[in-house]
C-alpha cells in the first residue's frame, strides 16, 4: 500500500463532496431533471477529473508550476466559462419540472460535456497539482503511483457526487410549482458563481 493512501483517501473524499462547480451543475441538472439525468453527468466529471490527475501527476504538473502564466490563462478561462453558464442557469425559463419539455433542456450536459468541463475547472486542477506535488512520490514508482491515486480518487468522487445528485432531486418535493422554481435557479447561479470566482479570492 501507498504510504500516502490514507491522507489521500481523506483529501480526496473533501475534494469531491466540498462545493465547486461541478458539484453546483449536478445539483442543478438532478433538480430540474431528475436523479437519472445526473448519472452519466457524475460520469463524465469524475472520469474526467481522475483522467487529469493522471496526466497532471506523470508530469504535465511540472510543466504548469514552471508557466504560471499558462496557469493563470487557464484558470480565467475557466473562470469565465462557468460564469457564463451560471447566467445560462440564472435566465433559464421558470416552470414546473417536465423532463419531457424542450424548453428545460437548452443547457442540459451529457457524460462528455461534463467530462470536458473538467478541463476547465480551475478546482479540478488545484486538486490534480495538489496530488501531483503532495502524494505522488518521486520515486522510480511514480506513474504507478499516480495511476492508483487517480483510479482511487475516481471511485471516491463517484458516491460523492452521487449525494450531491440526490440533494438536487430531493429539492424537486419543495419546488415543484413556477412560483417556488423563481427561487431555484438563482440560487443554483449565485452558488456557481462563489464556487468559480472562489479560486481568486481564496
Amino acid at each position: 500500500m501507498l504510504p500516502t493512501l490514507l491522507p489521500f483517501l481523506l483529501f480526496a473524499f473533501v475534494a469531491a463532496i466540498t462545493p465547486g462547480p461541478t458539484n453546483i451543475l449536478v445539483l442543478s441538472h438532478s433538480a430540474h431533471f431528475g436523479f437519472k439525468a445526473a448519472i452519466p453527468i457524475i460520469f463524465g466529471a469524475c472520469m474526467g477529473a481522475a483522467l487529469i490527475v493522471l496526466v497532471v501527476g506523470c508530469g504535465f504538473g511540472q510543466a504548469l508550476i514552471r508557466l504560471p502564466m499558462l496557469q493563470l490563462a487557464m484558470q480565467w478561462i475557466g473562470i469565465l466559462w462557468l460564469s457564463y453558464l451560471a447566467w445560462q442557469i440564472f435566465r433559464a425559463p421558470v416552470q414546473a419540472f417536465n423532463p419531457q419539455s424542450p424548453d428545460q433542456v437548452h443547457y442540459r450536459l451529457g457524460l462528455w460535456a461534463a467530462g470536458g468541463l473538467q478541463l476547465i475547472n480551475p478546482k479540478t486542477w488545484m486538486m490534480a497539482l495538489a496530488v501531483s506535488t503532495v502524494f505522488a512520490g518521486s520515486d522510480s514508482n511514480r506513474t504507478a503511483h499516480v495511476a492508483v491515486l487517480s483510479i482511487t480518487f475516481l471511485m471516491i468522487s463517484l458516491p460523492c457526487l452521487g449525494v450531491w445528485a440526490l440533494l438536487g432531486s430531493g429539492a424537486t418535493r419543495f419546488f415543484r410549482s413556477p412560483k417556488m422554481l423563481k427561487h431555484l435557479n438563482p440560487a443554483f447561479s449565485i452558488l456557481l458563481l462563489i464556487s468559480a470566482w472562489s479560486v481568486i479570492w481564496l
